[in-house]
């Protein structure tokens, strides 16, 4: 992180990216002294409310971070950024989002944590357009022309006011990624498998084991052993109300909805209490390692790998049979994980697979039954880049093999 000292002494010319969070209420305008080089101005964590118009003249800005501000409208200079792709403005007071904010080369839009009750249509104007987090606000209804954005891949709607499930979405040829629960229309019961309450006080917990959008998950013994549970388990204990995917409590109950399957990490129990949500899982066995990892700033939905890593076509072929099997169970119970990735995958030497991670997961069964062919379809298309992204890293030698063209054909079904 750099320093507002740094910029005004004119140490930082030529940066092209530059990171400020000193409680700040004024945009520094010794920012725009860097237009010839900034692509990347992270102001999160600050205490600011405007940006000035001035700001278009940073025109290499590519990427803008407002997060954690006092924002109550999304500024309409930034519209007026050229280069502009990615906008973050989550967790601030945003309730107005003007059409002219939106940049003509909008890619990556993130507004959660807000309290916007309406959209621009402008929105559904931007072609380029492929994620868009909107988990936590007030909407109670989409621009109908969303239905135009051919190249949107990820949207998180969960967390809202809607009434009904915004059918706009159901049939864009690109959508893979799609979180929608804790809106009213998808707030009727189902049943869940059920499991033990416990209380928090009835754990220890020892050493972090990862930690993600929706909550932190730690290595944790019984203070009494018991005969029903392991002696080591881990817990993972939510964030918060809100998740950048949604609430928790809609992640405990597709959890619990989804049930036990070889491939998925086992819920064990469940802690409920007021200043606490979390669920009690198997441990996985330390020799398992992320399969991939999250997307970045270039891929934006796709996931990525660790320079050098390489799969045989006969793991992939296995790590693909194991997730289909998991796809249709998953489906079978009318659950839509939302995540469907490598980075939320584990394996082990053997190409033995857990897949975890349901902070965006959403249960369909309220929906109708068009609505909910449409749900599977878009689901399996995140299945298909999943194969696609793990062919990416198949080694050479196996790719003119049957096995590899037989994944492919996959692609094509």
């Amino acid at each position: 992180m750099q320093t507002l000292a740094q910029l005004k002494s004119g140490k930082l010319t030529g940066v092209s990216r530059l990171t400020l969070s000193e409680n700040l209420t004024v945009f520094p305008v010794e920012i725009l002294s860097l237009a010839d080089s900034l692509e990347i101005l992270d102001l999160s964590n600050n205490q600011l409310k405007v940006l000035p118009e001035e700001i278009k003249q940073l025109h290499k800005l590519k990427i803008i971070f407002a997060s954690n501000n006092l924002f109550e409208i999304l500024p309409e200079c930034l519209g007026q950024c050229e280069n502009l792709e990615m906008i973050g403005f989550k967790a601030n007071k945003i309730k107005q989002v003007p059409a002219p904010s939106l940049p003509a080369r909008l890619r990556w839009l993130i507004l959660t944590d807000n309290q916007i009750t309406r959209l621009p249509d402008s929105l559904g104007e931007r072609p380029r357009l492929q994620k868009l987090a909107l988990a936590g606000n007030q909407l109670t209804e989409l621009p109908a022309n969303l239905a135009q954005l051919n190249n949107l891949e990820l949207i998180r709607i969960s967390a809202n006011h809607l009434t009904q499930f915004p059918d706009q979405l159901l049939c864009l040829p690109k959508l893979a990624w799609l979180a929608f629960g804790g809106n009213p229309f998808s707030r009727i019961k189902s049943e869940v498998q059920s499991i033990p309450n416990v209380v928090y006080s009835s754990l220890t917990l020892h050493n972090l084991l990862g930690q993600g959008a929706s909550g932190v998950i730690s290595k944790a013994v019984w203070n009494i052993p018991t005969d029903d549970l392991p002696d080591e388990v881990a817990i993972k204990v939510f964030k918060g109300e809100l998740t950048s995917d949604g609430y928790p409590e809609d992640e405990l109950q597709a959890c619990l909805k989804v049930g036990g399957h070889t491939n998925l990490i086992k819920s064990l129990a469940q802690i409920n209490e007021k200043d606490c949500l979390a669920l009690i899982m198997e441990l996985i066995p330390e020799h398992y390692d992320n399969l991939g990892l999250p997307p970045d700033f270039d891929t934006c939905t796709r996931d990525t790998f660790k320079a050098g890593f390489t799969l045989s076509v006969e793991h992939i072929s296995k790590i693909v049979e194991q997730m289909q099997s998991v796809f249709t169970h998953l489906h079978q119970k009318q659950v839509c994980h939302g995540d469907l990735y490598a980075h939320n995958t584990l394996f082990d030497q053997d190409a033995n697979i857990i897949f975890g991670d349901f902070g965006a997961a959403s249960m369909y069964h309220m929906l109708n039954e068009n609505q909910q062919a449409q749900i599977q379809k878009i689901e399996r298309r995140a299945l298909n880049y999943f194969i696609e992204d793990l062919l990416s890293v198949c080694v050479e030698e196996d790719k003119p093999s049957n096995q590899y063209m037989l994944l492919t054909g996959l692609l094509d079904s």
